[in-house]
């Protein structure tokens, strides 16, 4: 009996001395950390941006500019100048009491220049008449004042008046005439204007006659 127990004490010893011994097995599958940074791929060659060109570049040199181009002979703003004809011009008058021109230039190549005018409007020669009157600028008032004067029948022009240098006859609506002169007589101790002589038009109907 006494063996019995010994042999079962024994035993037990045994079992728990290897209990006692085990250990957890070391992890050999673990790898040691590594510190080396992940390889960067360069992308090829044709995935490269496109070169973009410097800041400072300069800017194409601009066409040079031709002074012949922006050169304008178009008349200088409000000026109405007669489209002049060899040696004469057709001017216009109309009912609101208005030239169609205010400049007249005669080319110094002409001996004798005619102007023609034509009435453009309605009303008749004693309620709108109109005409042209060729004197110095500073006749022009006094002309003016000596045709209102003459009265319609004379053309409102004082007979033999010689501050007037040419005039045509008074006209109305729808009627036309015309005036030839010497050019030698606008030609030096100007300035030159023409006008229409039919009392208060004259501050309204005028404009600067010249040779050139």
């Amino acid at each position: 009996m006494n063996i019995k127990i010994t042999l079962l004490t024994a035993a037990c010893a045994l079992a728990l001395s290897a209990c006692g011994d085990k250990s957890e097995p070391a992890d050999s599958a673990a790898t040691p950390a590594t510190s080396e940074a992940p390889a960067t791929m360069t992308p090829p060659a044709d995935m490269a941006p496109a070169a973009t060109a410097p800041a400072d570049a300069a800017p194409a040199a601009a066409a040079p500019v031709d002074p012949a181009a922006t050169s304008s002979t178009a008349p200088a703003k409000g000026s109405k100048v007669a489209v002049i004809n060899g040696c004469e011009t057709e001017i216009e008058s109309n009912d609101a009491m208005q030239f169609n021109v205010n400049s007249i230039t005669v080319p110094a190549s002409c001996s004798e220049f005619k102007i023609t005018l034509k009435h453009v409007g309605k009303m008749p020669v004693a309620a709108m008449g109109h005409n042209v009157v060729i004197t110095t600028s500073d006749n022009m008032q006094q002309v003016a004042a000596d045709g209102m004067a003459a009265g319609l029948e004379a053309d409102y022009v004082k007979a033999g008046d010689d501050k007037v240098i040419a005039h045509t006859e008074m006209i109305g609506g729808g009627e036309t005439t015309s005036v030839t002169f010497d050019v030698s007589k606008i030609q030096g101790g100007g300035p030159y204007k023409f006008f229409c002589s039919f009392p208060g038009h004259a501050a309204l109907m005028n404009g600067t006659i010249a040779v050139e």
